[in-house]
């Protein structure tokens, strides 16, 4: 069984057991959690899309830690005009574990 769900304002295609990065949200490492904006659920030939969600159909997950990707570098430059300007960004993030999909 699988499942597409939106968080952070990306979505992702999920199964269970699967451990995933998405964008930090505010829980304790060791945390269930619950992720109730699901998109589609399908298994096998059979799939569920929503209008714009599946109702009734709930994700469970489990935090398992709170990090930073790695450095992305900005680096702009006007050609001839002296003018470099140089910047990094890491984001954070929250790592799950998929522990159920019921629909």
């Amino acid at each position: 069984m699988y499942a597409v769900i939106k968080t952070g304002g990306k979505q992702y295609r999920i199964a269970a057991g699967e451990k995933l990065k998405i964008e930090q949200i505010p829980a304790d490492i060791g945390q269930e959690i619950t992720l109730d904006n699901i998109l589609s659920v399908g298994e096998g030939d059979q799939i569920k899309i929503g209008t714009p969600t599946v109702e009734g159909a709930v994700v469970k997950a489990k935090v398992l830690a709170h990090g930073r990707h790695d450095k992305i570098k900005i680096f702009k430059m006007r050609r001839r005009k002296h003018y470099r300007k140089q910047q990094g960004h890491r984001q954070n993030y929250t790592e799950i574990l998929i522990e159920s999909i019921s629909a």
